[in-house]
């Protein structure tokens, strides 16, 4: 017996295969996870009639059925259904739909129905989830984003008419050696991982992101984010504009998103001394007054290097020239100036918006630096706040001004009840809910909405029952 092979575990059926699970805070435990044990597992626990305080996330399941999540996370896997892999990754998009952060043996999430509504009975542990996503690059990461954000552009999330991009920052308590990221003046320098995301402006919905460590610049990021971008929306060369910030003002970050992408590009000038002295400079008849206090120009504008020519759009404030106060934007394209500083680059402050609503979904925190992880990881995040936008729209104007945070505190954890296998169909009764009026007019019968809208109600993740609510 001390030498024996145990080649079951090296079965084309996967038999005998386990993994670590989170039983409690402080026990772990390996559970058997081939196909076959964890369908037992899960229709044992509806034969107990589970009850649990993480009822609400249940609501997260008919959005998944609409946006096709499943078959997201199986292709991304590259495992059929039946396995594992996918239903860790549903694990994990779930997690970041709960906001939670922070190791899994520090706080419990089984026991309480989480486990069931992956398609699991049993809680992954943070080795489990890091094999899971070490198994993966950051390429496939990057393709997964195309797909999601495919799909969303043709459920409607974002037209895809105007876009700004925007570096996001948050400090890292990693030990490895890592270039210094100072985030205001004045403040010492820190360990930074950043996030550049691309968002469409008129909906304030992420299209697709690009991850790095403090290293990695705004213009080594940007013209990738850029690509990935074009191949979620396929615009057309010249005709949708993407709002910058002041970073993105460098010669080789422009010539590269004209000559290699097919947007235009308006970036704000710095404040800097020569270009201020260049702005006051033009003469007065080339502006044009566009009401009190007010007026515009477009001059032309080449960089030191060669790169252009551009347009520089001029916006001048006050009456006097002695209380003039200028500021300057480059188009690489000819454009409107009134349309362009106006009413579109105001627009790219719906970047803070989306952050302010959604960033402890998955990007409050820098987590590892290894890159491949934290690419899938976000990405799978970007899932979940796609569901969690659907799901705001069918709550209503109350809903939409939740964050993630409040929403899963109010509504995922916030809500009490129990699921219950009545032949193929889940039942999940809330007791006592909030807003059950809205609730029951989206959620009761909820098969025959999902196939007036040709979707099919069977959940895949949980062997093709089908899934239905009751408010007590």
């Amino acid at each position: 017996m001390a030498f024996k092979k145990k080649l079951y575990r090296f079965r084309p059926d996967r038999e005998g295969l386990e993994i670590e699970t989170q039983h409690t805070k402080k026990a772990l435990r390996r559970e058997p996870a081939d196909a076959r044990s964890i369908e037992r597992g899960v229709r044992q626990l509806l034969a107990d009639k589970v009850s649990g305080s993480l009822v609400g996330l249940w609501l997260l399941v008919p959005e998944h059925l609409r946006l096709g999540t499943w078959d997201l996370l199986c292709g991304w896997t590259g495992r059929p259904g039946e396995d594992v892999e996918p239903r860790l990754a549903l694990q994990l998009v779930n997690e970041a739909a709960l906001c939670v952060t922070g190791e899994r043996e520090t706080r419990c999430l089984n026991h309480k129905e989480f486990e069931l509504a992956n398609g699991l009975h049993f809680l992954a542990t943070d080795a489990a989830i890091h094999d899971l996503l070490g198994a993966h690059t950051v390429a496939e990461a990057e393709s997964l984003q195309v797909t999601l954000g495919r799909l969303r552009r043709a459920s409607g999330h974002f037209p895809g008419q105007l876009l700004a991009i925007d570096p996001h920052r948050t400090r890292s308590w990693s030990k490895r050696h890592m270039r210094l990221h100072r985030h205001k003046d004045g403040t010492p320098a820190v360990k930074t991982a950043q996030t550049f995301f691309c968002l469409d402006t008129l909906s304030s919905q992420p299209v697709c992101f690009a991850s790095g460590t403090s290293a990695r610049t705004v213009a080594h990021a940007t013209p990738g984010l850029l690509r990935l971008a074009a191949e979620i929306l396929h615009p057309v060369p010249h005709q949708l504009l993407v709002l910058a910030d002041g970073e993105h003002f460098t010669a080789p970050l422009i010539e590269d998103v004209v000559a290699n992408t097919p947007f235009d590009l308006l970036v704000p000038a710095p404040s800097q001394r020569a270009l201020e002295a260049r702005m006051r400079a033009v003469p007065q008849e080339a502006f044009t007054p566009r009401w009190a206090g007010f007026a515009t120009a477009r001059v032309p504008y080449q960089f030191k290097a060669g790169a252009g020519p551009y347009h520089l759009l001029i916006e001048r404030a006050g009456e006097r020239p002695e209380g003039y106060d200028f500021h300057g934007f480059l188009s690489t394209t000819d454009r409107d100036e009134v349309q362009a500083l106006t009413r579109d680059f105001p627009d790219r402050w719906h970047v803070e918006e989306f952050l302010n609503l959604d960033q402890h979904i998955g990007w409050a925190r820098a987590g590892t630096p290894n890159l491949n992880i934290r690419y899938g990881h976000m990405t799978l995040a970007l899932i979940a706040q796609a569901v969690i936008h659907q799901l705001r729209q069918r709550l209503g104007p109350k809903a939409a001004n939740w964050n993630a945070q409040h929403l899963a505190n109010s509504l995922f954890r916030g809500i009490e009840g129990d699921v219950r296998a009545c032949e193929d169909t889940l039942l999940v009764t809330f007791y006592n809910a909030p807003d059950v009026d809205v609730l029951r007019q989206h959620y009761e019968h909820l098969p025959e909405k999902l196939e007036a809208q040709n979707i099919d109600p069977r959940v895949p993740w949980l062997y093709g029952l089908k899934l239905d609510f009751c408010f007590r």
